[in-house]
């Protein structure tokens, strides 16, 4: 793998960001850190019915909760001074076409809370998704990502993902293209 350039990260590491897994007991830190990422992320593009759909439906106790019990699934939580800052969910679903032969897995989510953005968690998540994928032998990492987010699409291009393919991403009754984006290990 070819390391990842010093320049992906302008600001220096801050030693007090942790990463774990998360379990059963962090339900309530993803719901919330989830929804305020997304409607950071979102909110300006997309019509309040279609966010308030769509986060209904995505960040509930329960399926959040189903998420991290699933098999060959795993949340990452990343924590500065206790306060969830950022997650990560990789998980194993059936690979879209394109992405090779091989185990694939999928980096599902990857948020940072804005005020953390620039301060390396992306790059902790990040890492610790591809440790992850190595640890349990796949050989490819993909995602999908939507294709006016710029910001996020040049973070993935500088991990040396990608782009093979495209599909469509229900945001509440809005149709959205997602890009696809891959990394063989």
């Amino acid at each position: 793998m070819k390391p990842v350039p010093e320049n992906i990260l302008p600001t220096p590491m801050d030693e007090s960001i942790t990463i774990r897994i998360a379990s059963l007991d962090d339900i309530e830190a993803i719901m919330s850190l989830g929804i305020r990422t997304f409607r950071d992320t979102f909110d300006e593009v997309n019509t309040p019915d279609n966010m308030i759909k769509y986060i209904s439906e995505t960040f509930t106790q329960k399926r959040i909760g189903e998420e991290i019990l699933e098999a060959n699934s795993c949340y990452f939580l990343a924590e500065q001074d206790g306060e969830a800052i950022g997650y990560a969910r990789v998980r194993e679903a059936e690979a879209p076409e394109g992405v090779g032969p091989g185990k694939a897995l999928e980096i599902h989510r990857l948020y940072a809370d804005k005020k953390f953005i620039g301060k390396r968690v992306g790059y902790l998540l990040m890492s610790e998704c591809l440790q992850y994928a190595k640890d349990n032998q796949y050989e490819c990492v993909w995602l999908g990502v939507w294709e006016n987010n710029d910001r996020a699409i040049a973070f993935y291009k500088r991990w040396g993902f990608e782009r093979f393919s495209e599909h469509t991403f229900l945001l509440g009754d809005d149709a959205q293209t997602d890009w696809l984006m891959k990394k063989h290990l």
